[in-house]
């Protein structure tokens, strides 16, 4: 005769075996969930500390556990932590595939030149890994209005191609006039000068990544870094302390997402140049 109740309801894991198994899913970079009793909906886009970090379409970022309480297609998941994967599946900063046991190649002639420090730090933090595998050297300028004296002291040619990364290269600027008369000039063929709309390459970094609404206005005349300081609420008296922002925005930099896509395009284009057989 049938047990019209079934099993004993006091009997170890009963409950649960009525209730609806909730699919575990790795969470992967880009995968898009939906948070469960609140509607936020949005990609994957960091995971650390047993946390995930979501970004929707208008660029909101919000930070969750990881576990139960996502939707997928309407459907509840439990996101887990991804399985190692091989080393065939590694990406790089830059978004590319790492390549396996491969070593930095001996550094070629060919030169992707940036106007200061920083610049070559988050060119370092994001390209580093591609441009060892290249044998492609970073060099910072300090101005660029020193490219015209380190053309004529090391000009470029079939052999030694120059990409450069300028700031602020917006038409009518002194960045502008400088290299529009250089590729001009006689080493224009194996020289490719770049850049971004930005001040300096501290507004390259998202506000969103370093965890602000937008970069501050800082009137011209007034030093910009320590202005951006001043009106974020940072020290800014020393140039100490402009230093330790800088190092402040750099940490928050952990792959290409992190960078405004005009800053993206533009130093791409650079590898490209200066890799080309």
């Amino acid at each position: 005769m049938d047990d019209r109740y079934g099993t004993d309801v006091l009997a170890s894991g009963c409950r649960q075996r009525g209730a609806k198994q909730v699919a575990k899913v790795p969470a992967e970079i880009d995968l898009v969930v939906e948070v469960a009793g609140d509607g936020f909906c949005g990609a994957i886009t960091r995971r650390e500390a047993g946390t995930v970090e979501l970004e929707d379409f208008k660029g909101r970022r919000r930070i969750f556990p990881l576990g139960r309480g996502f939707l997928i297609d309407g459907e509840p998941v439990e996101l887990v932590v991804p399985a190692a994967q091989g080393h065939g599946r590694r990406r790089t900063a830059s978004g590319s595939f790492a390549v396996a046991d491969q070593r930095a190649r001996v550094a070629l002639p060919h030169r992707i030149l940036v106007e200061g420090k920083h610049d070559a730090e988050l060119v370092e933090k994001v390209w580093g890994a591609d441009l060892r595998v290249e044998g492609v050297a970073v060099e910072f300028l300090e101005g660029v209005d020193r490219l015209p004296e380190l053309l004529r002291d090391e000009p470029p040619g079939p052999g030694r191609r120059y990409g450069v990364l300028v700031d602020h290269l917006v038409p009518g600027s002194k960045e502008q006039r400088i290299a529009a008369a250089l590729e001009r000039g006689p080493h224009g063929r194996h020289l490719l000068i770049v850049g971004h709309p930005f001040i300096d390459v501290w507004q390259c970094v998202k506000p969103s990544s370093v965890g602000i609404r937008a970069w501050p206005e800082v009137p011209k005349g007034e030093d910009w870094k320590k202005g951006v300081c001043r009106r974020l609420g940072w020290p800014h008296a020393e140039q100490a302390d402009t230093a330790r922002a800088w190092q402040h925005i750099l940490s928050k930099v952990t792959t290409f997402r992190d960078i405004e896509p005009t800053l993206l395009g533009r130093v791409e284009e650079l590898i490209d140049f200066v890799t080309a057989p």
